[in-house]
């Protein structure tokens, strides 16, 4: 679930880098251009800013996904840490448990071979005090008896013999069962063991996979934050250009402004007063075509009087050549359309009879010195797809 905040940045640089391209190319007036260009820097800010702001809030989700990872993968950690503990603790009772049955085993041996011993001893007496007839034998050993209390005294020895011959072999079976059943139980404890221990393996493994698993969306959303940390300072950086752009052309549109409110409180010579030179009703004709020609013929002349109104004032240039190619006035001039246009003198029959009319006098905006096209709180004289103020 890795979010490309590299890709959103290059998009980003790609819109500014347009916009600032788009922004290099004079409009048709210069309080126009800078006006259409300070707006539209302000709704890149804007759009600049609204991008930071929505990739703080990314980041912030991510740094919480972190967080809540970091917490589940420190109680994994715990939780494998016990499951490794139970398994060392389980391992060890394995081997304890493993000894404890070596142990009784070689204790079910021993018990085995003094029961057949003491059975084998057993036998050989009883063999030979009833079968010997020697002066080992029962009946011999009463024989022998020199009075009745030594006969009742020797008669309570052979009791005696038989009943610890009876109580030794009773002892020995006891022992050998006890035996053979610790021995079975300690084999069915192993086998408990033994299925602990693979429960505690399966469990361990679990949870070291939960860990591994944990680690990589932690590492995941690591990259991820750091890469939201970078569009962010990018954005940051573009805000600040761009906050400089804005105060920039701020600056530059209050002082055209300034001049307009200049121009139409400054002196005004008489058409009378301006001396046209050789070319300049084809750069009339050519500018009109390059900037209205697709307009109604109002709004053509209504251009030509845009620039003869400029050579009138004290403000601009006084001649046509100076008003047409001021710096950063006309953009035919910047983007090579006008010389285009010149070369091959584009300019229609209207337009050359717009420029005519504008050369002697005419105009339709009165002393209007900027066009452009409309927008919202412009006020001035609308024609065609101009307003002239």
């Amino acid at each position: 679930m890795k979010v490309s905040y590299k890709r959103s940045v290059a998009v980003l640089l790609a819109a500014v880098m347009t916009v600032a391209s788009a922004g290099s190319v004079s409009r048709p007036v210069y309080a126009e251009t800078t006006l259409e260009r300070l707006q539209r820097a302000k709704a890149e800010k804007e759009k600049t800013e609204d991008a930071k702001e929505d990739t703080e809030d990314k980041k912030q989700s991510l740094e919480i996904t972190k967080n809540s990872l970091l917490g589940q993968l420190s109680t994994l950690n715990d939780e494998l840490e016990q499951v490794s503990m139970n398994l060392a603790g389980i391992e060890a009772d394995i081997t304890a448990k493993e000894s404890e049955i070596a142990q009784t085993e070689a204790a079910l041996e021993e018990a085995i071979r003094m029961q057949d011993e003491q059975y084998r001893n057993m036998k050989l007496r009883i063999k030979s005090m009833y079968e010997g007839g020697g002066t080992e034998g029962y009946l011999e050993i009463l024989f022998s008896s020199t009075s009745f209390s030594d006969f009742l005294n020797k008669s309570d020895y052979i009791d005696r013999v038989h009943a610890y011959d009876r109580k030794m072999l009773q002892q020995f079976q006891d022992t050998r069962r006890y035996v053979e059943e610790t021995q079975v139980r300690l084999n069915e404890e192993l086998v408990a063991l033994n299925n602990l221990k693979a429960e505690a393996e399966a469990e361990k493994s679990r949870v070291t996979e939960l860990v591994n698993q944990t680690s990589a969306n932690v590492a995941s959303y690591t990259s991820q934050i750091a890469d939201a940390k970078a569009t962010i300072d990018v954005l940051e950086s573009m805000i600040s250009e761009q906050e400089q752009d804005i105060a920039a052309l701020q600056k530059q549109y209050e002082e055209e402004l300034a001049k307009s409110r200049l121009a139409a409180q400054s002196k005004w010579r008489d058409i009378s007063e301006v001396t046209f030179e050789e070319g300049d009703r084809k750069l009339m004709a050519n500018i009109i075509y390059c900037e209205a020609g697709g307009e109604p013929y109002e709004g053509q002349v209504a251009v030509g009087a845009v620039v003869i109104n400029r050579v009138l004032s004290s403000v601009y240039p006084n001649t046509v050549v100076g008003v047409v190619y001021q710096n950063k006035q006309f953009s035919p001039v910047a983007s090579g359309r006008l010389a285009l246009a010149l070369a091959n003198d584009s300019a229609t029959a209207s337009c050359y009879r717009a420029a005519d009319e504008a050369m002697s006098g005419v105009t339709n905006v009165g002393q209007c010195v900027y066009f452009r096209t409309p927008i919202p709180g412009l006020e001035g004289i609308r024609i065609g797809g101009h307003i002239f103020y």
